[in-house]
């Protein structure tokens, strides 16, 4: 299903798109350590990274996979599954749900509000599976500015975790 929301061009994503994500996310890697952080996705490259390529490959054969175009390029992206990663410490929801698996926009487009489009699409996406829970997890370190992203867009932080010694939050929104 296609959408157009100020500007921004949000078509299904697959497996032709696997390049472009991939370099998103190496992209973000390399900016998030130039700016010290080097715990959220650690600092090798996901495409160089052992299973970086295939989970990548899997998100955009076996999820819904989201694409955000500006002018026809794809800006940014956002994965849909029905429950979080089954190797992540995190209980599956008592009832239907749709997880946030990956967001992540391409530092070109940065401050263009990407993912704030992407993630009010995953919104109407899991309200019209009739499905009324939608969550994400994520990198809970630092300053909390990434918890505080997702509060600002209608999540409401329900438990934390550790996988290993990286800490994580998950948050939860209400959509039906």
């Amino acid at each position: 299903m296609d959408g157009t929301t100020r500007g921004v061009r949000i078509r299904r994503g697959g497996p032709g798109d696997a390049p472009t994500v991939l370099k998103m996310l190496d992209a973000a890697v390399v900016w998030m350590n130039d700016r010290g952080n080097t715990e959220q996705w650690g600092t090798t490259p996901f495409s160089e990274k052992p299973g970086g390529i295939e989970l990548v490959d899997r998100y955009l054969t076996e999820n819904l996979s989201y694409i955000a175009e500006l002018d026809g390029t794809p800006a940014a992206t956002l994965v849909l599954d029905s429950g979080p990663d089954p190797r992540a410490p995190i209980a599956p929801a008592d009832e239907p749900e749709r997880y946030v698996r990956l967001l992540v926009t391409d530092r070109r487009f940065a401050g263009r509000s990407l993912g704030s489009a992407l993630l009010a699409h995953a919104v109407a996406e899991t309200r019209r599976a009739g499905v009324r829970l939608l969550r994400v997890d994520c990198w809970a370190g630092g300053d909390g500015t990434l918890v505080a992203f997702y509060e600002r867009h209608g999540f409401t932080a329900t438990e934390t975790f550790r996988a290993g010694s990286w800490p994580g939050q998950v948050l939860a929104q209400r959509v039906g």
